[in-house]
């Protein structure tokens, strides 16, 4: 139960990164780098969320299952 509520909070972190860059966008001057730590912060926690879905398969912590 606590890998899958590490999942789900890794997920949100990517959701708000997505949305405060959207806010960066829409809100900051052309030389501001926000939006590019925005985007590194969200490409960061995206490969780190792969990373622990592929342990998560591998180690037995969560298991498919078909419909």
């Amino acid at each position: 139960m606590l890998y899958k509520i590490l999942i789900l909070a890794i997920l949100a972190a990517i959701l708000v990164s997505l949305f405060s860059g959207a806010v960066f966008l829409a809100k900051d001057d052309s030389d501001s780098k926000r939006m590019l730590t925005s985007l590194t912060l969200r490409i960061s926690l995206s490969l780190l969320l792969l990373v622990v879905l592929i342990v998560g398969f591998v180690t037995g912590q969560i298991q498919p299952h078909g419909l």
